[in-house]
């Protein structure tokens, strides 16, 4: 069970600040060694999805261009304000949106990193319908993640996934990342134990680094609901250890494999191991502390320029009004 002094520190704030985890809602198994670590997941753009995939317990529904116009900066602040190190924006899939949120997604990425340069953002997004200049618009952003989960096989994306959600469609986007913007890690996410077979496993592995993808986690579906598609099998260990050891000698920077991983499973220690301190377990260990340190006194001096009321609300309120959009500008309209 999770606890400990940063974990509870981190759910408080969170309530305080009015941010909604992933980590929470989802009740990922994991939270409590990413909290402390100082790793957070937080979702954009509400909590209604467009889609209706057999494998999650979102709610569906149409939001109806619903859109907070403040959620960038007021999310931007809040994150600067915590001891975290590494944050995973996601977000619902909004196909209501005339740009699928992306617009959204980028001013939140980039208010974050103008007032926490030292912390790492990954985005876990959807595929925007396809549409490559909004993913663009997400990649031009600069997270140092790039994410987007292709979560089952190829055989079972029309009965587990939504309908507008496609193999050939995910690994589009993957690949597109990767030749908009060569330097940014791209990450995907397989479930198993929902219906699929080991070989079909290895050909989805073969097919995400042949569109560049560098980290790719694997773990074991869990149904949410009666409502929910049925788990088929439970992994055994031994067959995720047989996962990632394919998934290196296919040339992946990193893998994360197991029963309990899921895609944004320790994020910071994934990315300081595979990217700034890769064969060096010693010094990613001491990087990871070293990090985490930083990430608590830069979020002191936020927090303190905050108190010390560096920018009233009338200031605040009067800035963010100017780079709004009327949210039924957004709105993507039947014909």
């Amino acid at each position: 069970m999770p606890g400990g002094d940063t974990y509870n520190h981190l759910k408080q704030t969170f309530r305080e600040l009015d941010l909604h985890t992933v980590c929470e809602e989802a009740r990922c198994p994991n939270v409590g060694e990413c909290w402390t670590e100082g790793t957070a997941t937080v979702m954009l753009l509400g909590d209604v999805c467009t889609r209706g995939c057999r494998f999650c317990a979102v709610t569906t529904g149409n939001p109806r261009g619903a859109v907070d116009g403040r959620e960038p900066e007021h999310v931007a602040r809040a994150l600067a304000r915590l001891g975290l190190q590494y944050v995973v924006l996601t977000m619902v899939d909004r196909d209501d949106l005339l740009d699928g949120g992306a617009s959204h997604v980028s001013r939140t990425v980039t208010r974050l990193r103008e007032l926490r340069p030292d912390i790492l953002v990954e985005t876990l997004l959807g595929d925007f319908g396809g549409h490559m200049d909004y993913v663009d618009v997400t990649v031009d952003a600069k997270p140092h993640v790039w994410a987007h989960n292709i979560e089952v096989v190829a055989r079972l994306q029309r009965t587990i996934r939504d309908v507008r959600c496609s193999y050939e469609k995910s690994l589009g986007v993957l690949a597109r990342v990767k030749a908009r913007d060569p330097e940014c890690v791209t990450k995907s996410s397989i479930m198993v134990g929902i219906g699929e077979c080991d070989e079909e496993v290895l050909e989805t592995l073969a097919d995400l680094r042949s569109a560049g993808v560098d980290i790719v986690t694997l773990g074991q579906y869990l149904r949410p609901t009666p409502k929910h598609a049925a788990v088929d099998r439970y992994v055994t260990p031994a067959t995720f250890d047989a996962f990632a050891d394919a998934a290196r000698n296919m040339g992946f920077a990193y893998v994360a494999s197991g029963p309990l991983v899921r895609s944004s499973y320790k994020a910071a220690e994934v990315y300081v191991r595979s990217i700034l301190r890769p064969g060096d377990p010693a010094a990613a260990d001491a990087l990871i502390k070293e990090r985490l340190a930083e990430a608590k006194r830069a979020a002191r001096v936020v927090d303190g320029e905050v108190v010390a009321g560096s920018v009233t609300t009338s200031e605040f309120a009067a800035r963010t009004a100017a780079t709004l959009l009327p949210a039924a500008s957004l709105v993507r309209r039947a014909p």
